[in-house]
């Protein structure tokens, strides 16, 4: 998917769980909490996303919505802080990445649509992907397939690896992945070292660490703050002379070395998918996942049955779904 499609993607499905609760409650004006883990400079393109998204749904910020956005960077703290103040207001909550994990703690009650989170079933937030239950649903990004991947780029990047720091946020609540990276590292020889920061005060001593421990290169994970200090992190890989692979291809745009994964600035209201799921919400139709439609085989019935029926040509399935025809 090209980055024009992604976040448009993601925002017509907030968008359709936000249209799905308006036809339930005629004339009221919807008020929509989006809670953003980025700085207000990365973050403003995101919140006209999600408003274009919906307007193209009919939903007018100050006519029949208001939307209140929070751009609380990536500190769980102001997270934190910027959902317990919105929860009492809102009929209605937007959150990103780590965002999520505050919200289930502290907007119950409250639907709330998150995006851009992996392993939100191994994390508690929903029961299933396919049918999360409770008050929460949203789009993922699972990165189990990204980091086997990773590690085989800066294999062949640096041939002679053996060493790769992972550099991550404190307290990160994907550790889920930490598993999934492990195995594929022992699988190609590779040993990682794990490397935390708090802030952007912490950088140059967690590369100092990284030298020190043998790092031949360096793999950012999928976070906030990894995000947000993307071009402070690349420019330090680069002075070390440490690869570096990356989730996002904004950091490479700042001088990173290479990066795997879906972008984020994608913005195409034609095709969001956060945008849908909050118009599903709004107008009180289910946001949960849909069933695969069920395919009806009907198999050819022996030579010399004297049904005139079974000498029928069996039934096929068209790969367009929209157009095929029910067996006759």
């Amino acid at each position: 998917m090209r980055r024009r499609e992604f976040i448009g993607a993601m925002y017509v499905a907030a968008g359709a769980l936000v249209s799905a609760a308006a036809d339930q409650q005629p004339g009221k004006v919807w008020r929509i909490g989006h809670v953003l883990t980025l700085t207000p400079e990365i973050g403003a393109m995101f919140a006209q996303a999600l408003e274009q998204s919906l307007a193209d749904l009919g939903y007018v910020q100050g006519r029949n919505i208001v939307l209140l956005h929070r751009f609380a960077g990536p500190q769980p703290d102001k997270i934190e802080e910027a959902i317990r103040s919105l929860v009492p207001q809102v009929d209605l909550l937007v959150v990103w990445g780590e965002g999520a994990i505050a919200a289930k703690k502290l907007a119950v009650g409250v639907p709330t649509v998150f995006i851009s989170i992996g392993y939100p079933v191994e994390l508690g937030l929903v029961q299933s992907l396919a049918h999360p239950g409770g008050n929460m649903t949203g789009i993922t990004a699972e990165a189990a397939l990204e980091t086997p991947a990773k590690l085989q780029i800066l294999k062949e990047i640096v041939p002679e690896l053996k060493r790769v720091a992972v550099l991550g946020p404190v307290d990160d609540p994907a550790f889920v992945e930490k598993g999934l990276q492990g195995l594929a590292a022992r699988e190609l020889g590779i040993t990682l070292v794990p490397v935390v920061i708090k802030s952007a005060d912490d950088l140059e001593a967690a590369f100092t660490s990284m030298k020190k421990d043998g790092a031949q290169a360096v793999m950012p994970i999928r976070s906030s703050p990894t995000f947000v200090l993307g071009k402070e992190i690349a420019d330090l890989a680069l002075a070390a002379h440490l690869a570096s692979c990356w989730p996002f291809r904004q950091a490479v745009m700042a001088g990173g070395l290479v990066s795997l994964g879906w972008t984020m600035n994608s913005v195409n209201s034609s095709t969001a998918l956060p945008t849908s799921i909050d118009d599903k919400i709004i107008k009180g139709r289910s946001a949960q996942g849909r069933r695969r439609p069920r395919v009806r085989h009907r198999l050819r019935a022996p030579a010399d049955s004297r049904n005139r029926r079974a000498r029928r040509r069996p039934c096929t399935w068209r790969q367009n779904q929209r157009t095929s025809r029910p067996c006759r």
